[in-house]
């Protein structure tokens, strides 16, 4: 699943393949994703230039003139591309003024693809309760001394939670809880200030060097043919039973949530 730095590196590549270009038609399939999508509504933003792209937690807006935003969050297997290929998932294509189309590709079709006008984007459930994003100043260390307070819950499980911190996603999270030299499992009203300050750093330095490198888990960005180089840095994620690169122990797996999560049983305590 694209998790934040998969999705921020999508933003770049719309932020430097589309943002200035014009919309000139719009392709829709027939076949439903997580929302149905809107021919009527879509539509509207046939003529319009699209003005800047922001992400907030895991959802891409697309800011287009007359005030209306196109939202996309890319679900378990979507992706954003600029290209002229057609594939068999292809489910919305924007025909663009100058160049290849932008077109929304999904195979599993868990996405969300939502043209919205401004009191609909100021309304849309998809973006209420989100926590703070993780590269903001708003995550630091007193949030993080609030959210764990009498907390028994394990560690990871709260780094996965929105409400709290959006888009840190579970590759990041293990991979972070190493860099921390904090156990997952650890009851997270447990973990002392000095060692909490240590995992806002953490999960800042893991994300930055996850977006430097096009993430993980997508491989092509906007027809770039580039992406999820950061695949070859993982410290432990995935790892299961190879030898620890700090200490030569063996990487341990176990599931938490019904999710995988890996660490190493010496580094981390």
């Amino acid at each position: 699943m694209p998790e934040l730095p998969e999705v921020e590196t999508v933003r770049r590549a719309m932020e430097a393949h589309v943002v200035g270009r014009r919309v000139e038609k719009v392709w829709c399939s027939s076949l439903r994703l997580r929302e149905p999508l809107s021919r009527r509504r879509l539509a509207v933003l046939q003529g319009r230039q699209i003005l800047s792209c922001e992400r907030r937690a895991k959802y891409l807006l697309l800011h287009l003139e007359g005030a209306r935003t196109l939202l996309v969050h890319l679900g378990m297997s979507g992706n954003l591309l600029v290209t002229e290929e057609r594939r068999k998932h292809d489910h919305v294509i924007f025909y663009l003024d100058d160049g290849p189309p932008l077109v929304y590709h999904d195979p599993r079709r868990f996405g969300i693809v939502l043209a919205l006008t401004a009191k609909q984007l100021t309304a849309c459930s998809w973006l209420q309760g989100l926590g703070v994003e993780p590269l903001s100043d708003d995550f630091d260390v007193d949030l993080l001394v609030e959210a764990c307070k009498g907390r028994q819950r394990p560690i990871k499980s709260l780094l996965l939670d929105g409400h709290v911190v959006v888009g840190v996603g579970n590759i990041y999270a293990s991979e972070a809880l190493f860099a921390a030299a904090i156990r997952p499992t650890t009851a997270a009203g447990r973990i002392s200030r000095g060692r909490l300050a240590r995992l806002v750093d953490a999960v800042r330095s893991t994300l930055q060097r996850a977006i430097d490198h096009g993430g993980t888990t997508i491989r092509d960005y906007a027809g770039s043919g580039t992406g999820g180089y950061f695949q070859r840095q993982l410290a432990v994620y995935g790892r299961d039973g190879e030898p620890c690169d700090t200490c030569d122990s063996r990487i341990k797996s176990i599931v938490q949530s019904g999710r995988s999560t890996f660490y190493c049983p010496r580094c981390q305590r």
